[in-house]
């Protein structure tokens, strides 16, 4: 089996698959500071209580925006499948060719993401994630990764409003049931919610504009669920794109790259 980590600011995202099949899903938190045996066993337990365990696992793949925590996830993918993990970054085959100036600045996660999406919809489309920031990705009807926008995400800009003034409290990100709040928290609440909306419904706009006016939209992260009800063109909600991203990347890559064994911390860096 293969086990893929989406390692993001907030959380990280853990799949397991078998063979094309993903198998198991996990979240947890995004930790700095945790080394990789304190991520072991976390991850051991969490395989033992699925039902799966360590034994069947034989190889890794991973996804970092976060590079404080790149090797420690390396040296873990190591330990847990007794193989040294692929890394997405340069020199690793995505299929996709990388239109981005320079290539290196694009988050891993979001190449991924464009990689599952292309795959999905077979032509030109735009990957929304709602996650610590709100990206959005376009990719060409050839498969070319094009570049796209970023945004603070809701919870950034939440909690930019309880820092950043005297007297507005932190608040839960949810429906409000009016457009015009009557109390702060539902003013808050309306401004957040109904104000994403309208940033994501103008971005899709003005990027079908450049790209394509028939490109599929497919939405991913924390918020993709909620903000895919209330948005007409997001097609649909995908919440283990990456997931499945890294699967695919990881198979592309067998056949130039064949996983070998190593004493549990062998790992190659690619950031």
């Amino acid at each position: 089996m293969l086990i893929a980590f989406d390692i993001g600011n907030t959380t990280i995202g853990i799949g397991l698959f078998d063979g094309r099949k993903l198998v198991r899903t996990w979240r947890i938190r995004s930790e700095r500071d945790k080394t990789a045996d304190e991520y072991a066993v976390l991850l051991r337990s969490l395989l033992r209580d699925s039902g799966f365990g360590q034994e069947g696992v034989r190889a890794s793949i991973i996804s970092s925006v976060v590079p404080p925590l790149t090797p420690v996830f390396q040296a873990l993918g190591a330990d847990v499948a007794g193989t040294r993990p692929l890394v997405v970054g340069p020199g690793l085959k995505t299929g996709m060719p990388i239109l981005y100036e320079p290539p290196s600045d694009v988050g891993a996660d979001r190449i991924v993401a464009a990689t599952a999406a292309y795959e999905i919809v077979g032509g030109a489309c735009i990957v929304v994630d709602f996650g610590t920031a709100t990206t959005f990705d376009a990719v060409s009807a050839r498969g070319e990764y094009l570049g796209g926008a970023i945004a603070p995400g809701v919870l950034i800009s939440a909690e930019a409003l309880y820092l950043k003034t005297a007297k507005l409290p932190r608040i839960e990100i949810r429906k409000p049931a009016k457009a015009v709040g009557k109390t702060t928290v539902g003013s808050m609440q309306s401004g957040l919610y109904h104000g994403y909306i309208g940033l994501t419904v103008n971005i899709i706009r003005e990027i079908r504009r450049e790209l394509d006016p028939a490109a599929a939209v497919i939405a991913t992260g924390g918020f993709g669920e909620m903000m895919a009800a209330e948005v007409p063109e997001i097609g649909r909600y995908e919440p283990d794109l990456v997931l499945e991203g890294l699967r695919l990347i990881y198979d592309r890559n067998q056949s130039s790259e064949p996983a070998s064994r190593t004493g549990g911390t062998g790992v190659r860096s690619r950031d």
